[in-house]
């Protein structure tokens, strides 16, 4: 099974490159050593095999250009059937004739080779390319277009024979003008220029329009007669209109005041011109109308870029006209402006890419910006991933002349890279000039990566000026590093270029370095630390809150009405009221204290307890109101007693909290 590939010298170019620049190679995110489509070799073509398995990929340039033969072959057809149809006295004549055997046939080879590789179209399948040649027959054959193909190699040309040679037994083949639209469409795609294929596309269907409209007046006129009113085209026998190229062109531009109602055209005389006149004249209004108002957006959308670029300088102009600013400072922002659209690539337009996959933008991106990234020395031992990452995020800055970028002593927060444009290193007051930077040259990098040991820390240690008109892409620290984050290994290895330059300027300090990375480890254990003793401390305030909670004290609940109905009445002997007095209130205080404690701990009071003596409940009655004292005394103990053994537990559990608190505050470590 073969795929054809139209994308040959492209593919091949592609590898060459590959091959040869290695940087590509590594940054590449796209794999294209397996690609969907097989190469064949020019003699494969000549070949059964090739024929026999051959599927084609729609979305390849093949598909493309073959569409575009057949185009041509349509267009061939839809001017010429109609143009020999009407003007046959001048072009069917036996001499003639003969001159349009070659392509009216060479065309229909067209069209049978069309149905052909219509049925070897392939179409995505879940992602995949379908390569069931049977299958792709079969839908070939079930669609539409598969009628409308056989209606136009219908051989209707055999009908010479009996009607004479007739170019409207050709009329069949202008039916696959569908053919032409799909190519149109596909172009609108390819094309580099779309904007101004979809103009052109426009002019050739106004062109094919007038064409026909004009050969359909000239055959009309054959009908009514030539020169019988002013309407219809003059005597052809007339030496000043025999000619044929006379007789297209006037009915060519007749057409074209009619269909445009622009000019001014004699008035019909028969019915029959009333009504061709009406129908050109609707034709006229309605697809012209739509046909040049698309013509008219489509020019705007031409020049669109240039639009939206004049209204961002209209505004910047009203602000500076509105806030009095003046002179030099206004000068120099117009003529900012001018650099930069005159130069194309001084535009960030990146913002087009953002409908792409982000592996296909960062691609692209490598791509645009591969001659400046491979003059950056830190990048060029990094990991892929990494570079895909900053390319994505780098921005492009224009800096016009005598622009300082950065002044010594500011806080680095950017790194540039210099795409175009030259830049010098200068003392603060700008009188000395230490160097001069050019393309690719980066600086920045050092402040950005945050190197411990640094001595300048994250400061400017210079100023840097731009001479002219300089482009530079800018890198954020704050982007760098949450690229790094998630490649520590890269991290490490731009680190250690960093100290590299750093010693060899002199600038790198390793005590410091050693400091600030133990200060660092320190502060990370620090951390670590904390968050154990913040768990630790959740864990045991969870166990002293379950301990209060177990011992908390229920309200006693109050007795019913049927509880007190059933209480013991002591009986009212009042011999002996001391001995039963004692008797009476120990056991009534004991086992009301056992009762409450019991309570408390949500225990059952055991039968055993809850039993009294008849001897016990019998109380004499003169000694009630004691008894009713005692009880009260002893209830009132027994709950301040209670309540003291409460207070003592949260006392102890303060002091357990102060005691771990101490712990964890006056822990070294922590």
């Amino acid at each position: 099974m073969c795929v054809l590939s139209f994308q040959q010298g492209t593919v091949k170019k592609f590898k060459a490159t590959l091959e040869e620049d290695s940087f590509i190679r590594r940054f590449t995110v796209t794999d294209r050593g397996e690609i969907d489509d097989i190469e064949h070799e020019f003699n494969e073509i000549f070949t059964i095999e090739f024929w026999r398995t051959l599927v084609i990929n729609p979305a390849n340039p093949p598909f493309y250009w073959w569409s575009c033969v057949v185009t041509c072959a349509v267009m061939y057809n839809l001017v010429f059937v109609i143009l020999r149809g009407c003007f046959w006295h001048k072009l069917q004549t036996p001499d003639v004739v003969a001159c349009w055997y070659f392509p009216d046939y060479f065309c229909d080879v067209i069209y049978i080779m069309d149905m052909f590789m219509k049925s070897r179209v392939g179409f995505l399948e879940q992602g995949l390319l379908c390569r069931d040649i049977k299958r792709l027959a079969m839908v070939y054959i079930k669609s539409w277009m598969f009628v409308v193909d056989v209606i136009c190699i219908a051989p209707l040309d055999f009908l010479y024979l009996v009607v004479g040679f007739n170019a409207f037994l050709r009329i069949n083949k202008c039916l696959k003008v569908w053919r032409m639209r799909e190519f149109f469409n596909l172009a609108a795609t390819h094309a580099n220029n779309p904007n101004l294929f979809r103009v052109v596309n426009l002019i050739l269907i106004i062109i094919v329009i007038i064409h026909w409209n004009g050969c359909l007046y000239f055959a009309i006129s054959r009908t009514l007669g030539f020169g019988s009113d002013e309407w219809v085209y003059p005597d052809i026998y007339r030496h000043d209109y025999s000619s044929f190229w006379k007789q297209y062109a006037y009915c060519f531009y007749w057409s074209t005041l009619t269909l445009t109602t622009i000019g001014d055209t004699a008035y019909p005389i028969h019915t029959a011109a009333y009504i061709y006149c009406t129908t050109c004249s609707l034709v006229g209004v309605l697809i012209f109308a739509t046909i040049f108002g698309n013509v008219g957006a489509l020019i705007n959308e031409m020049d669109a870029a240039r639009n939206d670029f004049q209204h961002k300088v209209d505004a910047v102009k009203r602000y500076m006209v509105n806030r009095q600013v003046y002179g030099p400072v206004q000068e120099r922002v117009i003529n900012w402006f001018d650099y930069t659209w005159n130069n194309k690539e001084s535009v960030d337009d990146s913002k087009h890419l953002d409908y792409l996959p982000e592996k296909l933008r960062a691609e692209i991106c490598i791509h645009v910006h591969l001659k400046t990234l491979r003059k950056v020395e830190i990048f060029k031992d990094c990991e892929p991933g990494v570079l895909v990452e900053l390319v994505l995020k780098l921005k492009l800055q224009v800096f016009s002349p005598g622009d300082y970028i950065c002044r010594k002593g500011d806080i680095g927060r950017d790194m540039y890279i210099v795409k175009r444009g030259k830049l010098q290193v200068c003392s603060e007051d700008g009188k000395v000039i230490f160097v001069t930077l050019s393309d690719g040259a980066v600086f920045g990098e050092i402040s950005v990566l945050n190197i411990p040991g640094n001595k300048t820390g994250n400061r400017r240690t210079a100023s840097v000026r731009s001479v002219g008109y300089s482009d530079l892409f800018s890198l954020s620290k704050n982007d760098l590093m949450e690229a790094l984050r998630e490649f520590p290994e890269a991290r490490m290895s731009l680190l250690e270029k960093g100290k590299k330059m750093l010693k060899k300027d002199k600038l790198f300090d390793e005590e410091l370095a050693r400091r600030q990375e133990r200060l660092e480890q320190k502060l990370d254990r620090k951390i670590e630390m904390m968050s154990d003793a913040v768990e630790d401390l959740q864990k045991v305030v969870k166990i002293l809150i379950e301990k209060l909670s177990s011992n908390e004290v229920p309200q006693k609940p109050k007795s019913s009405s049927n509880e007190v109905a059933h209480k013991p009445q002591p009986p009212d002997d009042d011999d002996d009221d001391d001995d039963e007095e004692s008797i009476w209130k120990t056991p009534s205080s004991s086992i009301y204290s056992i009762t409450l404690k019991e309570s408390l701990h949500g225990d059952k009071v055991p039968e055993q307890r809850k039993s009294v003596t008849e001897n016990e409940l019998e109380r004499p009655s003169s000694a009630r109101t004691d008894r009713k004292l005692s009880k009260q005394y002893s209830r009132e103990s027994d709950i301040d007693q209670v309540e003291d053994e409460k207070s003592d537990v949260d006392l102890k559990e303060d002091d357990s909290k102060t005691s771990v608190l101490d712990i964890l505050v006056n822990s070294d470590e922590f």
